[in-house]
């Protein structure tokens, strides 16, 4: 179920603060009739598998009422409950009363959701739809995250199964197997769910603005009122064509609208038609001013304009079947054809061609210029491989040095043509580096002092060119004495041609000679300008061919290079698209499984797989390449050898998985496949490389809470707090304080942070750290202080806050946000405030709020709340700052919802002092409010509703708030499930409900029947607010009577 909801399924866009919901289409309506089906009869297929328990019960807000279920139910005032319990004594259906019309349903078995549908009725496709848009994974919640649906291959198949057949003959195992056969039967029906949704959408026609276009213009040669005239008129609502040929607005275009049109049939009506991808339809109303229309759809969706005209007017049917017609339209459906012809590069609908195309102009600018290249070089230059094609012949022209004249080899040019250098789209991760891109490309003079060494590689590369193998393997012997890490021996062995006389030996069928090349370039690849000419050479295609060879000496030598070379980002994509990336994977599998005895092969195996790791820890810097690992089944083989006793194994693994955890199904998969246990024992690792790479793996995976509860489990904090010590190393330190930081985030592992003392050594690190230790070290203190006020506490006795006060003067966005956060938390502590405010620390804040950067907005104005609150006299310092509350103001013009929430949060705080609730109000901040009104995000609701309520403390604001249209949406905000929400808005009508009128826009909008709800709550604060503002509305109602009786 979860591929087909995922692909197959058509959902809407997401709306502000809510989720996308399934499109009313026929597609879904098949798809949710499947569903119903397949529940429904699940039980009695298959009895065994409908009572197995879920790992997690599906929830969903019904449209059912409890009144609604017959049966055998315990009732009660919160709702229902099913008298068949789990292991853990909880109900398997449960219906939560949440309002006098609003229940909740938790169903922890197919059984008991067969019963529900069927107890639903007429309302069984409201139900399934509800359930499917609460539950997009239902697989994940019925088994398991272990079995949720990912991209890719996905072995949690494979993995039950080996569970299954390990345990036998306890209960476990029946379980296991009952797991096992309710997967398959899933995945059979998510099959045919997929094949029924292919076969539909199959069926459907997409418009494009082109063929609409071409039918407008067709039938617009039929408008007319004489009397082969086919209708009236058609012409286009707005005029004006976009770029892509549509005449809607780009804010309709993004649901599929082409162009809106007023037809005017011969014998009906005047229409109005919308045009979209999906077909045509007659709309409720669109007129030249977008503001005032009506987008509905009214009636049938047609495949074209002329078949809804046909369905609409008779007259219009008649003539399109005339002969005249048809003529007229072979004749513009030529024209039609020859245009696609003649503009076939710029078709969208034709990728193959394209593509195809795309290439040809490659190839054919590879070859003129390797043509110019050869006119305008002079015998006395010699040709270099280079893929800056466009500089050679400014190259050609600078190069003043006389050198020898070599010729590339037939096979390195052959080679060269093959390496697709504009194939595909750069997908590449945040951390690699452009700069090796664009180095610039050195070259020997032979007017500088050159060391003898030159001249001696000069001549072995000779022999290596003329000689037999014995020669060659001499040769090669000979050149690998010299000291190759040496940048001069490097280019020296590039300038005479000895590249692609080591490549050509790639091809050879004698192992010495490969074996002896390969040691060659693995040390030579770690200049930047060579590993970039064995990739113009084409050298990594031949590298990737080895790695398949019987030799594991040749496995080990190719997997290294490769490693080398692929430091870019060129490099890494020749490797991915000659198929490297599975190649390199299968030599993971070449480690020993389990205590094998040390023997010469073994050890041979280990390095086979050290070397594989290595070459795939520099291949996952890109996007691409790490799906690539993961679909060639890579993630078992690392978790296997990660379990090693090698560090030399254990760095390349564990770096890969800290490359690779960047990616959602990387992370779920170190959670499920037990890699968090074996990450946290290497923290103890003497290797301080290891101990890094650890650190930066849990740092990346540790957003997820059962992440840091794991760490917590396997006792990881304590190995990471202790790394704390190492301030000399500091990619060392950032990973640790990096892991520390989001860690800190779970509330039972801040407690243990405090245990530890750990509070002091982030201190320490404030002073004399690269900003990124810095940014993780603030994190993890602003988490630390945000959870515990004891940990504030301690922040300011180790002496915290002057540092965190003077990182707000720094400009890395990233450790403003941080430092932002810190300080607020530390400023709910009257103590820390204080010092906050001896240091300028306010002023530093407001001054964040130009800041360009919304992230650092948003945290500053967070910030600033917790300090006006504790400051004395916060109403005198927030007035002395010049223009501080107008640019407070100002950014209610923000579209940035956090922002937004922030800055009414501040402003809620700055209304408590009367004089600044004045020059606020002088500001323009209540018309500003009241815009915001009609917004469905509860965070942003609670703050605004906040900001109203103490807004309305000032002369006629309250009166101002109702004329701006504030009320009617406030009343809506007592329909949300978050009780703050509630107070502050029952707050907030209270102070309008002063207002006569305002008690009348209540009233008429609904406002009595939650308030009196509310009146009930057990939060007192909102009780009295409830009842105060039902207070005012009766209040005003008796003047009425009493008025109206008089």
């Amino acid at each position: 179920m979860g591929q087909t909801l995922a692909r197959a399924a058509q959902w809407t866009s997401v709306s502000e603060g809510g989720e996308g919901k399934l499109e009313f289409n026929k597609a879904n309506e098949l798809l949710l009739n499947s569903f119903i089906r397949f529940v429904e009869a699940f039980p009695s297929k298959h009895p065994q598998e409908a009572a197995l328990v879920f790992k997690t019960p599906l929830v969903w807000k019904t449209v059912l009422d409890t009144s609604e279920f017959s049966g055998d139910y315990e009732r009660s005032d919160d709702g229902l409950r099913s008298k068949a319990r789990d292991k853990h004594d909880q109900p398997l259906l449960f219906v939560e009363k949440l309002g006098e019309l609003n229940h909740k349903v938790h169903v922890s078995t197919l059984g008991e959701l067969s019963n529900l549908l069927k107890a639903a009725g007429n309302k069984k496709m409201q139900e399934a739809r509800a359930i499917l848009e609460a539950n997009r994974d239902p697989v994940a919640k019925i088994l398991g995250d272990g079995f949720a649906t990912v991209e890719g291959e996905d072995n949690s198949t494979l993995r039950l199964l080996d569970q299954a057949s390990k345990e036998s003959g306890d209960q476990s195992a029946e379980e296991n197997q009952t797991k096992l056969r309710l997967l398959l039967l899933t995945q059979q029906f998510d099959m045919e769910l997929m094949r029924n949704s292919i076969k539909e959408l199959s069926q459907e026609i997409r418009l494009t603005p082109q063929l609409v276009n071409n039918e407008i213009h067709l039938l617009q040669s039929f408008a007319g009122t004489d009397g082969g005239c086919a209708l009236e008129s058609i012409q286009h609502v707005l005029e004006y064509e976009f770029d892509n040929g549509c005449h809607a607005p780009p804010w309709r275009q993004v649901n599929g609208d082409i162009c809106y049109l007023v037809v005017k049939p011969l014998d009906g009506d005047e229409m109005s038609v919308t045009a979209n991808t999906s077909g045509c339809y007659v709309n409720k109303g669109v007129t030249s001013n977008m503001d005032d229309s009506n987008f509905d759809r009214e009636g049938e969706t047609y495949k074209d304009l002329v078949s809804l005209l046909s369905a609409k007017s008779r007259k219009f049917q008649d003539m399109i079947n005339s002969k005249e017609f048809a003529l007229h339209e072979e004749k513009k459906t030529e024209q039609l054809n020859a245009y696609e012809d003649a503009n076939a590069d710029d078709e969208p609908d034709r990728p193959m061609e394209r593509e195809k195309t795309k290439e040809e102009k490659e190839e054919k600018v590879i070859k003129e210029k390797t043509r110019k290249s050869k006119k305008k070089t002079s015998p006395s230059k010699k040709m270099q491989p280079t893929l800056n094609w466009k500089n050679e012949e400014n190259k050609g022209k600078q190069e003043k040095v006389d050198k020898p004249e070599k010729k590339v080899s037939r096979q390195a040019s052959d080679r060269k043509t093959k390496t697709p250098a504009l194939e595909e789209e750069y997908s590449e991760s945040s951390s690699e580096s452009e700069e090796e891109e664009e180095s610039t490309d050195r070259r020997q003079e032979q007017n500088s002092d050159l060391p003898s060494e030159y001249w001696q590689i000069q001549k072995l590369v000779k022999y290596l060119k003329g000689g037999n193998q014995t020669a060659t393997v001499i040769a090669l012997c000979a050149m690998r004495d010299f000291n190759l890490s040496q940048e001069t021996c490097q280019l020296a062995i590039r300038d005479v041609g000895g590249l692609d006389v080591l490549i050509n030996l790639l091809e050879t069928n004698a192992i010495k000679c490969k074996i002896g090349s390969l040691k060659i370039l693995k040390e030579i690849s770690r200049n930047t300008q060579i590993r970039k000419a064995i990739a113009d050479l084409g050298g990594l295609q031949t590298m990737v061919d080895i790695l398949q060879a019987s030799d594991k000496d040749l496995k080990c030598l190719s997997a290294e290079t490769i490693a080398n070379v692929a430091k870019f980002r060129r490099a890494r994509r020749t490797v991915r698209q000659h198929g490297g990336i599975r190649k390199l994977v299968a030599l993971l599998d070449c480690a020993p499984i389990g205590s094998v005895p040390v023997t010469p092969e073994s050890e041979k195996d280990v390095e086979v797989a050290k070397c594989g790791a290595l070459a795939l820890w520099s291949c996952s810097k890109s996007t691409k390449n790490k799906q690539a690992i993961r679909k060639a089944g890579g993630i078992p083989l690392l978790a296997r050898l990660l379990k090693a006793r090698h560090e030399d194994m254990l760095i390349p693994v564990v770096g890969t998985l800290q490359e690779c955890s960047s990616e959602h199904s990387y992370r779920l998969a170190i959670r499920t496949e037990g890699m968090i246990e074996d990450l946290v024992k290497n923290l103890h690792s003497e290797n301080q490389e290891l101990q890094m790479h650890c650190a930066s793996a849990i740092f990346k995976c540790a957003e997820e809470k059962e992440t840091r509860d794991l760490v917590r489990l396997y006792g990881g904090l304590d190995p990471m707090v202790a790394l704390l010590n190492k301030s000399d190393n500091k990619e060392l330190l950032a990973a640790a304080t990096g892991a520390i930081w989001k860690c800190a985030m779970s509330p039972e592992n801040v407690s243990r942070f405090q245990e530890l003392k750990a509070i002091e050594l982030l201190v320490g690190l404030l002073n004399e750290q690269p900003e990124e230790v810095l940014v993780n070290v603030v994190g993890a203190l602003g988490e630390c202080a945000a959870q515990e006020p004891s940990n504030r506490m301690a922040i300011r006795k180790a002496g915290g806050i002057p540092p965190l006060v003077n990182l707000l003067t720094g400009t890395n966005q990233a450790l403003l946000v941080n430092v932002t956060k810190a300080v607020g938390a530390c400023a709910t502590e009257a103590d820390n405030m204080g010092i906050i405010d001896r240091l300028d620390g306010v002023r530093l804040l407001w001054s964040l709020l130009k800041n360009q950067n919304q992230q650092v907005q948003a945290s500053a104005a967070w910030a600033i709340c917790p300090c006006i609150e504790n400051a004395k006299d916060a109403g005198e310092m927030v007035r002395s700052f010049v223009g501080g509350l107008e640019l407070i103001v100002s950014l209610l013009k923000s579209d940035d919802r956090e922002v937004l929430a922030s800055v009414c949060a501040a402003i809620a705080n700055i209304a408590k002092d009367e004089e600044n609730l004045a020059v606020i109000t002088d500001h323009g901040v209540v018309p500003m409010l009241a815009k915001l009104a009609t917004t469905t995000d509860d965070k942003l609701r609670r703050h605004l509703a906040d900001a109203i309520a103490r807004c309305c403390m000032w002369g006629n604001n309250r009166v101002a708030f109702g004329q701006n249209g504030a009320v009617a949406p406030l009343v809506k905000y007592l329909k949300s499930p978050d009780i703050n929400v509630h107070r502050a808005t029952a707050t907030a009508l209270f102070q309008l409900s002063r207002d006569p009128n305002n008690c009348i826009t209540m009233h008429d909008s609904g406002v009595v029947k939650p308030l009196i709800d509310m009146v009930g709550s057990e939060d007192f604060a909102l009780q009295e607010a409830a009842a105060g503002c039902i207070g005012n509305i009766r209040l005003l109602a008796l003047a009425n009577e009493k008025a109206r009786y008089k």
